[in-house]
């Protein structure tokens, strides 16, 4: 399952896990993206399972009835990405109490809920993945991205507590941290100009996560910050 899944980000996991044969259930807040994502799935591979859900992860309820349509449809959900995030920058006092609440709700609140429907299961077989996609704005603040920041710093809590809760059930949780990468959230907010030359792509993330869930189930990596080399 990958939140935020018709663009950016999500959009590059989910190709990526299809061409490992790994069945998607996908999560945004438009179909018509998620519509173009799930036919150029298929045909990377014609063998998956692909299905959509459309919600908003800011709202529990949403949240907890996709899930539910996901698990009468697959069955059980192996493998959690929370990727799904807005960003808002401004000066503290200049954005409004409701711009910071949204942003809490979606990038911190979100996750949870997300987690929350899906744990238990993973916990009865112990057995699963949870990627949680935080920022080096988690670790580090800028100026004009407190809200943001607060609620990637939160995320980032939040992952290495369940981490360090449910390793011993078999359970790997994993904080991806990125630095900025080319995506159109990024772009719109003038983070980067996208050259491919220089600045990270969807698709270097999407790789950077493979590799982690490939990992024999021994291991597990923590947390891990991905960089452009000299952007």
């Amino acid at each position: 399952m990958i939140t935020g899944a018709g663009k950016g980000l999500g959009r590059a996991i989910s190709l990526a896990l299809a061409a490992e044969g790994v069945n998607l259930a996908l999560v945004s807040r438009t179909s018509q993206d998620l519509i173009s994502l799930l036919a150029e799935a298929n045909n990377l591979n014609s063998e998956i399972r692909a299905s959509y859900q459309i919600a908003d992860i800011s709202d529990y309820s949403a949240v907890s009835a996709s899930i539910s349509a996901f698990i009468r449809e697959f069955g059980q959900i192996d493998i959690l990405i929370n990727n799904a995030g807005i960003a808002k920058m401004g000066n503290f006092m200049e954005l409004p109490v409701k711009e910071w609440e949204i942003i809490i709700q979606t990038n911190l609140l979100g996750s949870y809920y997300c987690i929350h429907e899906v744990l238990p299961a993973m916990l009865a077989r112990k057995n699963g993945d949870i990627v949680n996609v935080s920022s080096t704005a988690g670790l580090k603040g800028f100026s004009n991205t407190s809200a943001y920041s607060a609620s990637k710093f939160g995320l980032v809590g939040l992952s290495e507590s369940l981490m360090m809760e449910v390793r011993s059930s078999g359970i790997r949780v994993f904080t991806a941290n990125p630095s900025t990468i080319a995506t159109s959230l990024a772009m719109e907010l003038k983070l980067t100009d996208g050259n491919p030359e220089k600045v990270l792509q969807p698709e270097d993330f999407a790789e950077m996560i493979l590799a982690h869930l490939k990992l024999p189930r021994r291991a597990l990596v923590k947390n891990v910050s991905l960089w452009s080399t000299n952007p």
